[in-house]
């Protein structure tokens, strides 16, 4: 591993210990952003290289919310934990400002791009051996995106992943007249320099993204004070134009997916494992819906239990 100096411009100590898991704050830069994020140190870590996985989360995440429990549940199994805010979203930078704000954007192609950031800074950290990649939701396109090639990481766990296609994304989005409509707010949002609206409402909520209640929304669960509860429709577009099954067939590292046929689109799952050139790991889990992975005690150990076995064998 490449020597590593800690400078105040690129890590930021802030060590506290909470259930005997080490914890520590650092830096790092992505196209003209700083990027925020946190180092899971296991339990009597005495400094001796480790493998590290980073941990991505569902969109419109920060990673004090599903990120950081499953960073923990990594240390907790002798692994660093690795998260980070993407740029626009908790601590970290905006992106670059094409009108829209900079913020609160779901932009497939810039979360890739700092997932990709995140690995060149892991990979510098004497403390890191070996690296692996955990994505939840959303961020599992992401997550394989960014370590597609990547001979640095050593293997890849997705937990719930929403991995869709077009034919997924019309299911969704009300068929190709919804998603066209959609279309039209990303177009009208852009041109008024960003539109902001909630990301989590109570269920049946007007005007809120994900108008359900429940993990988002509670906030003894993710509605965290850290939480940004903000979506930018301007990033509609990005979104719906973005299909990771499509890249299945490229996918080249050590695969283990952990989903529910009750969560979010498992015919997806199922169409990227199809699409795979060699063999992936399934734990598929009884009557656990989607948010249930963010949290849900024995689902979140099920899941880290399957994913960091799968780590250990890679």
């Amino acid at each position: 591993m490449k020597p590593y100096a800690l400078t105040a411009a690129a890590l930021m100590l802030g060590s506290t210990a909470m259930a005997e898991i080490t914890t520590e704050t650092f830096t790092f830069e992505n196209d003209g952003a700083t990027l925020a994020g946190t180092l899971y140190y296991p339990d009597g870590w005495d400094g001796a290289a480790t493998d590290a996985v980073i941990v991505t989360g569902a969109w419109t995440s920060v990673e004090e919310q599903m990120p950081s429990l499953y960073a923990r549940e990594m240390a907790e199994r002798g692994l660093i934990g690795v998260t980070f805010d993407f740029r626009g979203w908790g601590k970290s930078g905006d992106l670059p400002d094409t009108g829209a704000g900079g913020r609160f954007i779901e932009d497939p192609a810039a979360k890739t791009a700092d997932i990709r950031a995140a690995i060149d800074h892991v990979a510098g950290l004497a403390q890191v051996g070996e690296i692996h990649g955990l994505g939840i939701c959303a961020s599992a396109g992401y997550m394989v995106d960014a370590t597609r090639g990547d001979d640095r990481i050593a293997s890849v766990g997705l937990v719930a992943p929403w991995l869709q296609d077009r034919a997924l994304v019309e299911a969704v989005y009300g068929g190709s007249e919804g998603v066209e409509g959609l279309m039209q707010v990303a177009a009208t949002a852009e041109a008024e320099g960003g539109q902001l609206i909630p990301a989590a409402g109570p269920e049946g909520a007007e005007g809120v993204l994900m108008p359900v209640g429940g993990y988002y929304y509670e906030a003894d669960r993710g509605a965290v004070p850290a939480y940004d509860n903000r979506w930018n429709n301007a990033g509609w577009d990005d979104w719906l134009s973005y299909h990771p099954v499509d890249g299945a067939a490229s996918f080249d590292r050590p695969l283990a997916i952990v989903h529910s046929d009750a969560a979010a689109i498992p015919d997806g799952v199922r169409a990227f494992v199809a699409a795979l050139p060699g063999e992936a790991t399934e734990r598929w889990l009884s009557e656990v819906t989607q948010f249930d992975f963010y949290d849900r005690p024995d689902a979140v150990e099920e899941a880290a239990d399957t994913v960091a076995a799968h780590f250990a064998a890679h």
